[in-house]
């Protein structure tokens, strides 16, 4: 008998009891809407994570707010009861992306900042390339940061300030301020501002790339141009003493 591939198996009948007294055998118990049936716990996971990757991108596109159940279960190619089975509703499906989707992205582009060192040239061009690499591998990730943490209502403005700024951004412009009394970065610069100028040139860059391709006839150039573009840039305002 060939098992569904929706859910973890249920125990089925032994078919050698079937002609005793399992005929007063009590009736199979119906099923909620939209619980899978027969799944192996790995392909399980694999569906729950197709849900989440479906609803980061739906919310990249429609917004957190405005992305509903109904589109994210069409564009996962499941019913909208699947959604509710595995996540109960709209606000755990968000918590669960943010937590599983979304914060390990972002607590990738630690990495620079954890390896670099005292090398501040290091920081700037792991954080370029991370920045670039994520962007790439999850498209969903510039747009959803320009709607929902650029705007003022945006549903990632509190993550932002309470995770991700003290695990990401504060330690960055620490780093830079330390590298600025050591002489090791240019005194006229603020090293606070050197946050949000790097984002603008990597997130915000992915973010408007349609746009400037188009308006500027850049579609030639590649991932690895912008980058190197980015960081030549940066490295003349950040990596060397500025001289009076």
């Amino acid at each position: 008998m060939p098992v569904s591939k929706l859910s973890p198996a249920r125990s089925v009948a032994d078919p050698l009891r079937g002609a005793s007294a399992d005929a007063t055998a009590r009736a199979p118990r119906k099923r909620a809407p939209g619980r899978p049936v027969g799944r192996a716990a790995d392909d399980g996971a694999d569906l729950r994570r197709r849900l989440l990757d479906a609803a980061v991108e739906r919310y990249a596109r429609d917004g957190m707010a405005g992305a509903s159940l109904r589109d994210i279960a069409e564009d996962a190619g499941v019913t909208p009861a699947m959604l509710h089975y595995y996540f109960g509703g709209k606000a755990a499906l968000r918590a669960a992306a943010i937590e599983e989707v979304l914060m390990p992205v972002v607590s990738g582009l630690r990495a620079p900042l954890q390896r670099s060192g005292d090398d501040i040239g290091a920081l700037i061009a792991g954080f370029v390339e991370a920045v670039g690499e994520a962007a790439h591998a999850h498209p969903w990730l510039p747009p959803l940061w320009v709607r929902e943490v650029l705007h003022a209502d945006g549903a990632l403005r509190d993550l932002m300030k309470e995770r991700l700024a003290p695990m990401l951004a504060r330690a960055m412009a620490q780093r830079f301020a330390e590298a600025q009394r050591d002489g090791r970065l240019n005194p006229r610069l603020d090293p606070r501002l050197l946050v949000p100028s790097l984002i603008g040139q990597t997130l915000f860059i992915a973010a408007s790339a349609p746009l400037w391709r188009d308006v500027l006839n850049a579609h030639d150039l590649d991932r690895a141009q912008v980058r190197d573009h980015t960081l030549e840039l940066l490295r003349n305002g950040l990596e060397l003493p500025h001289e009076a």
